[in-house]
């Protein structure tokens, strides 16, 4: 069946619209938005809009669309407007504020419990109880309780909802996994999601790296976190995200991000082939962590048109960790400050061999990865390397993703307030952006790859979405690569030093200022010391008294009474008393 057939299949099973993508601009008047926040209400919407997204036919799409106007109480009719709005709008769509009590029960809190207490009661031992008979118990109760509109059958379905799919999810423990050449896991649902072509699944799962590094000054700082996404169907690495930052969804959307789009590497990465990978998942697969499980992660997978599923159980994870223990084999073994993956067997002297920076064991890793992981033949692949499978097992070459579209994946640095002239500070640097002297005095926020923050991406935030103002870039560093680890080091190391040059200049300058008070002579004392050195200058005591006996004119009046002065103004030092004082 073609997409003409079925003109709202085409739509809701397509990637991103491709229609109105043009040049990024950072003019402000394009009013790019990226919604902070959800509503019970839009979180809910958000729900049914990820089960339209799965792929399916004519009678399976009405099935989902029945399905969906249950669980939001309403019509097919408007569930189909609230997707078309989703078209136009994406997430910032679903903030529109609505009831309060939308997707709660209305039946008050006896019905609810004499539905559920019902349920359990008449499934217990061999009793087999079905909702519909429920129902029926229920309408019996409420002609005894003379109740006139008691809970009909769609309201018992929709309270017995949870403890049904909790049922349906502990019927069949095991996964079919391969079956020949396909591959298929389930997720916490309970549905077997089969593999049948490469960018079709995606797995993503996070591992604490046994090696030591330092900053750029050799100080040594901690064992980095590796997030890596992986192709289930042809095991490929499409990306990775590598930094001191522990496992979030902010993490998640940073590898996301770098594995959506495509890759491209200087002449220090040393690369012989092209990590060629790129495009976006129809299905996200990964274990039940908070990170994953986050509505931030939720919001992405909305606005870029893929659905998120959970694990089913631990040992569904085994594609997305087995390549971690042939990193640590092949790779991570065999670098300086290697700690090993037992605790108590670590080397000695690892905190001392310890000499890589971050940017250097990415470089190592990214050249792994290109040249030999993704180069390499799985067990499973025959005669293709991984890359190769990959690349044949696409039904259609992806379209690249414009970059501002993935800004939801960015991380978010605390807010800043804008300066005169439209100047930005962040990490010690003096951002400059356009447009952004008309904001002097708001706050805003800032969104930044961490492995380059030369450039930054300034939003105002409205409500519960921030609105894209510009781009603000670095002054002095505009041809230059500067990551947030570096930045960080250099904040470190400077404010370390002038800690030290304020302390040492303080403690000086009270040494100098009390050594200076206990030195300070009185008048008359200074007057002995300025006798004394006119004596030791040979000027004869008598002379002085004859000279003074003498009759003194009045020009010789004013040059001794300037003489007399500069010799009061001057500070005389007794050399003696400085050596019994201070053991000179």
């Amino acid at each position: 069946m073609n997409s003409q057939q079925n003109p709202d299949l085409a739509v809701h099973t397509s990637a991103i619209p491709t229609e109105g993508l043009q040049e990024e601009s950072d003019k402000p008047l394009e009013r790019n938005v990226i919604v902070t926040a959800l509503s019970e209400e839009a979180q809910l919407k958000l729900e049914v809009i990820q089960s339209l997204l799965e792929k399916s036919d004519r009678t399976t799409y009405g099935q989902k669309l029945k399905e969906a106007a249950e669980k939001l109480s309403v019509s097919v009719r408007t569930v189909q407007r609230l997707v078309k709005k989703w078209e136009q709008d994406g997430v910032v769509g679903f903030t529109q504020t609505g009831r309060a009590d939308k997707g709660r029960h209305r039946i008050g809190e006896f019905w609810e419990n004499f539905i559920l207490k019902t349920y359990r009661e008449g499934n217990k031992g061999s009793k087999r109880m079905t909702p519909k008979q429920v129902a029926l118990r229920v309408q019996a109760k409420a002609r005894e309780l003379e109740d006139s509109k008691p809970p009909n059958y769609r309201t018992v379905l929709r309270v017995l909802a949870p403890v049904l799919e909790k049922q349906e999810k502990a019927k069949s423990i095991r996964s079919p996994g391969w079956r020949g050449t396909t591959l298929s896991v389930k997720t916490r649902e309970g549905k077997d999601l089969s593999v049948d072509y490469s960018n079709h699944v995606w797995q993503c799962d996070h591992t604490r790296v046994d090696v030591l590094l330092v900053d750029q000054h050799g100080q040594l700082l901690s064992r980095p976190w590796l997030t890596t996404v992986i192709d289930t169907y042809s095991r490929c690495i499409m990306g990775i995200n590598l930094g001191f930052d522990a496992p979030s969804s902010v993490v998640v959307a940073l590898a996301l991000r770098h594995a959506i789009l495509p890759k491209q590497y200087g002449s220090e990465y040393k690369l012989h082939c092209e990590w060629g990978t790129y495009g976006k998942p129809e299905h996200f697969y990964t274990d039940g962590g908070k990170d994953f499980r986050s509505n931030h992660l939720s919001q992405i997978g909305a606005q870029l048109g893929f659905v998120c599923h959970l694990r089913d159980r631990p040992s569904e994870g085994g594609v997305v960790e087995r390549p971690f223990k042939t990193l640590n084999d092949q790779l991570f073994s065999t670098l300086p400050g290697y700690t090993g993956s037992n605790v108590q067997e670590r080397p000695e002297d690892a905190e001392k061999d310890a000499r890589l920076t971050l940017r250097e064991l990415e470089q190592l890793l990214v050249r792994y990865l290109v040249d030999r992981y993704n180069q390499s033949i799985d067990a499973r692949m025959g005669d293709q390397t991984r890359f190769e499978r990959w690349e044949a097992g696409l039904p259609t070459v992806p379209v690249p993703i414009p970059e501002r579209d993935l800004d939801i994946c960015l991380m978010k640095q605390s807010r800043r307030t804008v300066q005169r002239g439209g100047c930005l500070q962040f990490q010690n640097l003096m951002y400059q952006g356009e447009y952004l002297a008309g904001y002097a005095g708001e706050t805003v926020n800032l969104r930044f790859d961490p492995r380059d923050i030369t450039t930054i991406l300034v939003y105002r935030q409205e409500n519960n979405q921030e609105v894209f103002l510009t781009r603000a870039h670095a002054q002095g560093l505009e041809t230059e690569q500067l990551a947030l680890d570096e930045a960080e080091a250099a904040s470190r190391r400077l404010r370390t030093a002038g800690k030290t040059i304020s302390n040492q200049s303080l403690l000086q300058e009270v040494v100098d200022r009390d050594a200076l008070v206990a030195t300070k002579k009185s008048r008359k004392e200074r007057q002995k010391l300025e006798q004394a050195v006119l004596r030791s200058a040979g000027v004869d005591e008598s002379k002085t008294e004859s000279l003074s006996s003498q009759v003194v004119e009045p020009d010789e009046v004013e040059s001794t009474a300037e003489i007399n002065s500069q010799y009061e103004d001057m500070e005389v030092w007794d050399y003696e008393q400085l050596r019994e004082e201070y053991g000179f």
